[in-house]
């Protein structure tokens, strides 16, 4: 039999910044494969997608719904570059074909990013950047005096929402601060309490105790809009929400009030349901606020390890063996 036959959902510039020439020769000494750059599927698509045995996507493939078995019956698995499936494919999909998908390699990396906002925050350094824009050497003067009071990540006490690949990451890549982690997460494994040096507690411990308080948590019908007027008002004054995962899980309207209040401050990656933010949008410019066009994982490293990832999936699956990324139908309720 010849080699498998791929196509690729995906525009010309995003599929290489997948694949580099590197991986570009791995999907060629496994498969035979053919890019295809749709918005949405034309008839023409089809009928070249009806020939192939499977399916690569990225996060500018069109929608695919339940009817691709009956006009492309020789697929059987799909290779997704990134995380979030759920809304890419019908959920039937993922009975009836392997769905495989690739988010590990951007765990760490986006936690680093939390890593970063994290100590910003605790350290304040935003509004030092602010007090030395001024024509003004007050500054120096009150620290000098009075100190910086909390202004440390070193034996803290940090929230967090959400303790999958990148909560525990960011725990992990903290370790030697020694901070006190406050963990809300129904779904985690208890046991992972004392494995990572973690305090599992109620959402309204987390929130009513975190002047530093970070989201790693899936989006889903559960924890959209979670962080909404009634919750937001629990964290203390002055509190911090930092936001790796999902816009969706905040108020956005309510977070800016609260921001341009000078209540809260805030450092986001993401934000729902307007993302990128109009360039007017108020949290651009207010102090407290920092803001970062959703890059937590994706670097040029993370990119090609997501394409290898995908490679060695179907590889897998078209050498017999067991796929390592696959998704159910019965995982999608706690994922984004």
């Amino acid at each position: 039999m010849g080699k498998p036959y791929v196509i690729v959902l995906a525009g010309k510039s995003l599929f290489e910044s997948f694949f580099g020439t590197r991986e570009q020769r791995l999907l060629s000494r496994s498969f035979r494969w053919k890019l295809i750059d749709v918005p949405e599927l034309t008839a023409a698509a089809k009928n070249e997608i009806a020939k192939a045995d499977a399916l690569i996507s990225t996060w500018d493939s069109p929608h695919l719904d339940g009817s691709l078995p009956k006009w492309a019956p020789r697929i059987r698995v799909i290779g997704h570059c990134g995380g979030a499936v759920k809304g890419r494919f019908d959920e039937s999909l993922f009975e009836r074909l392997t769905v495989t998908n690739a988010a590990e390699p951007m765990a760490r990396t986006t936690a680093e990013l939390g890593v970063a906002f994290l100590l910003y925050a605790a350290r304040n350094i935003d509004f030092y950047r602010g007090e030395l824009r001024k024509a003004s050497n007050r500054i120096y003067d009150e620290r000098h005096l009075h100190g910086t009071g909390e202004e440390t990540l070193l034996g803290r006490q940090v929230s967090l929402m959400g303790f999958g690949r990148v909560g525990q990451a960011i725990v992990e890549l903290l370790r030697p601060f020694q901070i006190q982690w406050l963990v809300f997460d129904p779904h985690a494994p208890r046991s992972l309490a004392e494995k990572c040096g973690v305090r599992f507690t109620t959402l309204d411990r987390v929130l009513r105790q975190g002047s530093l308080l970070v989201l790693a948590a899936a989006l889903t019908r559960e924890t959209r809009g979670l962080l909404g007027r009634e919750n937001l008002a629990k964290l203390p004054d002055g509190a911090t929400l930092i936001n790796i995962a999902r816009g969706g899980l905040v108020d956005l309207a309510e977070l800016t009030r609260q921001v341009r209040r000078k209540r809260l401050r805030c450092a986001l990656d993401v934000s729902d349901p307007e993302e990128p933010l109009p360039i007017r949008h108020p949290l651009r410019n207010l102090p407290g606020a920092i803001l970062t066009p959703h890059v937590g994982g994706g670097s040029a490293a993370v990119r090609r390890e997501i394409a290898a990832t995908v490679i060695e999936d179907l590889k897998r699956f078209f050498n017999g063996q067991p796929v390592e990324n696959r998704v159910t139908s019965a995982m999608l309720s706690r994922m984004t």
